[in-house]
Formats: structure tokens, sequence, C-alpha cells
């Protein structure tokens, strides 16, 4: 048995304060900018900095520079490591409360087709981040979400390494797809609108309607990073997985709690 007075898992000390919490719920939903977060909690830019920097130190948060503007930084929440935090947290309180963080499987999706859920990936030129976004959720939840890509500025067609890894990794085609507009959807509804650029994601505020939830995950570009072929694909299977371990996570949360409970 351990001694009694032993201090608390760094992840409880952490979390336990209520700023700390607030920043760790809103970054559980969305990647923001500093200047985003103290909007969203109301407290001033220097403590919201300073706590950021405390869960930055612990490996829950990590940031890097927009795409958009290099001057600014969009933070993100590690949920895997968050997982493994909690875990490591009960057990330290008992033995029965160490559980084994396992990916996250998709919930009983509604059968109905007007009762799915209605997702749309959004980066510039949809050949890369989005349409890999887009068939990995399909992929994940057995085509039971509405799913659909789309840019700003799309390119003439499907980088080949996106091709090529989604094949090789995930075992999912998409060479017959071809990229699209985000012009080519007016009237079309949807639950969430995801941004995966920072480039993009202003032009997203203007797709969907008033229900419509928009999220943010800042993933750089592949193609901007490597060259072409052998050199330039591990970039893309670091993309996939990425996006991969943001869409298991995603997956709970497109059915709301007391659906997902009543199946």
């Amino acid at each position: 048995m351990r001694h009694s007075g032993a201090a608390a898992p760094a992840f409880v000390r952490l979390a336990a304060h209520p700023l700390r919490w607030r920043l760790l719920a809103e970054l559980a939903a969305s990647d923001y900018r500093v200047r985003e977060l103290v909007q969203r909690v109301g407290r001033p830019q220097n403590l919201v900095s300073y706590h950021l920097r405390l869960l930055r130190g612990a490996g829950l948060v990590t940031a890097h520079r927009s795409s958009s503007d290099a001057r600014d930084s969009y933070y993100h929440l590690d949920l895997e490591r968050c997982a493994h935090a909690l875990a490591g947290a009960g057990g330290a309180l008992h033995p029965a409360l160490g559980f084994a963080p396992t990916p996250p499987l998709a919930p009983p999706f509604p059968t109905r087709p007007a009762g799915r859920p209605a997702v749309l990936f959004a980066c510039t030129g949809n050949s890369a981040r989005s349409p890999i976004a887009e068939a990995l959720l399909r992929h994940r939840t057995g085509g039971q979400v509405e799913v659909a890509s789309a840019g700003s500025h799309p390119r003439p067609g499907m980088h080949a390494d996106a091709v090529r890894v989604l094949r090789e990794q995930y075992g999912v085609d998409i060479s017959g797809q071809r990229p699209r507009h985000l012009d080519t959807l007016p009237g079309r509804r949807f639950d969430y609108v995801i941004s995966l650029c920072d480039k993009v994601r202003e032009v997203c505020s203007d797709v969907g309607a008033d229900r419509t939830r928009l999220v943010h995950w800042s993933i750089p570009d592949p193609t901007a990073a490597t060259g072409p072929g052998p050199v330039g694909r591990p970039a893309f299977v670091r993309t996939a997985a990425e996006i991969d371990t943001r869409i298991r996570y995603l997956m709970p949360v497109l059915v709301p709690a007391p659906q997902a409970v009543n199946q």
C-alpha cells in the first residue's frame, strides 16, 4: 500500500486549479490562440499565458506557430497524454482505479440517414489534410457519419502521398476522389465544420447554419514541409496519424450523451 501522505499526482495538482481546468476544457473542444482563450475564460493574458506554460511543461498542451500568421501560435490539448495521466492518477489513489487507456470506439450512431451527424472538414487545397480526415472518419465510423471535405483553393488532384499513405497505412482508397471547392456546398447542413488549416479557418465561419459547431484543428501542411516522393512521405504519415488520433477522440462527441446512453 502507498503511504497515505504521498503527494497527489502531477495531473491532479495541475488540473485542480480552476483556471487551468477551464483552459483544459476549452482546448478539449478546439485549438485556440492565446487571445481567443483570454476572451473565452475572461482572464488577463499574462495570467492565461502563465498557466498555459505550466500545462505545456507537463506535456498536456502543445503549441506551434500559425501557418497563417507566424506571430501567432495555436495551442492544442494532447488527449492521449491526458488519458494516460488520468489512468495514472486513478492507480495512484487505489489499484482498482487504474486502467489501461484504450482508443475511443465509435459510438452507436443513429440508423436513420436523417439522424446521422454531418461533418465537414476544410483546408486550403483539399488535396491532403481534409480528404485524409474525411476518409478516416468515414472509415472509423463504418459510413455512419455524413462526412465531406472541401477547400478554399482546391488543387487539381489529390496529393499522391496522401493517397499512398491512406492506402498503405489504413487500407483506405481515395484515388478516385477529386478536390472540391467550399462554394460547392451551399445549403448543406453540417453539425460540425472542422478546419484543419490556419489559413482557411476564417473562411469556415461562413459555412453552415446557426447551430453548426465550428472547430479548429491546427495541423501543419505536410506538402509544405518536405519534398515529393519518399523524402516527403514521413510528413504525410505523421499528419495522418495525428488526424486519426483526433478523429478517434471526436467520435464519442458526435452523438449526444443521452442518446448514446439509451442505446
